[in-house]
């Protein structure tokens, strides 16, 4: 079984990055292959250029597209780990969503609408922020969150969405017992993931 690990997280000593490297361990223990997709250290261009647009004329996706569109042809599990900023994905990972995820790899034209292209395959995320999760839940930043990335993407793409584990209060100087404890609940959705 092959997961593609997709983070997005400018610091490569970040909690974030912690998160996506205890996923790769996890499913090397497991006997499974992790493939990471480090966007910021791949210098991933986040940004979709009016050719690469469905009804462009010339459409077409650049070759740095299509590169990663093939390693990510056989992957079972897509994980997503990235932080929460005002609310939202980072630009690198939305531009590495709107770009790779796009028409001819996730979804095709279709009658009435698209058809999704990775029916029989899994979505996990992982997130974090400064904020506590209680907070994230009140101001309806986590249900906008599941409802436009989590369902929504799920859907167009056709994957099975099994869980979105959110980690809240991760700020500067956190004690390495809770970092501890948050990984190992990233080690146990890798379980759930396979």
């Amino acid at each position: 079984m092959r997961h593609a690990v997709i983070v997005a997280h400018p610091n490569p000593a970040s909690f974030t990055m912690s998160v996506a490297k205890a996923y790769c361990e996890a499913v090397g223990k497991a006997g499974d292959e992790a493939l990471l997709r480090d966007l910021y250290r791949i210098n991933f261009a986040p940004c979709l250029e009016a050719g690469e647009l469905p009804g462009a004329s010339g459409f077409a996706p650049r070759s740095d597209v299509v590169s990663e569109r093939q390693l990510l042809a056989d992957v079972n599990v897509f994980v997503f780990v990235y932080p929460l900023w005002m609310n939202a994905q980072p630009a690198m990972m939305k531009g590495y969503i709107d770009r790779v995820f796009g028409m001819g790899f996730a979804y095709r034209p279709a009658r009435g609408g698209t058809e999704p292209l990775l029916k029989s395959r899994k979505m996990v995320s992982f997130t974090s922020s400064g904020a506590p999760t209680e907070w994230v839940v009140k101001t309806g930043a986590w249900s906008a969150i599941q409802r436009l990335f989590d369902e929504h993407f799920a859907a167009v793409c056709g994957l099975e969405l099994l869980e979105h584990v959110h980690f809240g209060g991760i700020v500067p100087g956190i004690r390495a017992d809770i970092v501890e404890a948050h990984l190992a609940r990233v080690h146990n959705a890798v379980q759930a993931a396979r």
